[in-house]
């Protein structure tokens, strides 16, 4: 899993079938301390997740695919939890 922060949405008013009705979060990666940590990702919303929700992602298609119930669907990413609170320990 990856930890990131929402910050965008995607419209299309054409995708697959499988996209129908599901919502299409920008994701950026970030480390514990909150800062960028990689390349923005695209990912279907599973919990409501909204612009600047720190989130953790599930970036492994089989797993994302379970999660819809949609065995053959070109689904690898989606937003699995928000986050209330990151706390990092030694």
């Amino acid at each position: 899993m990856i930890l990131g922060r929402v910050i965008g949405r995607v419209v299309s008013t054409h995708k697959h079938r499988d996209y129908v009705g599901e919502k299409i979060l920008i994701v950026q990666p970030v480390g514990p301390d909150g800062k960028p940590a990689g390349k923005s990702v695209l990912a279907l919303d599973r919990v409501q997740a909204g612009s600047g929700d720190t989130v953790l992602i599930n970036d492994e298609g089989n797993s994302a695919r379970m999660i819809f119930g949609k065995g053959d669907a070109p689904i690898r990413t989606v937003i699995v939890a928000v986050v209330d609170l990151v706390e990092k320990t030694v």
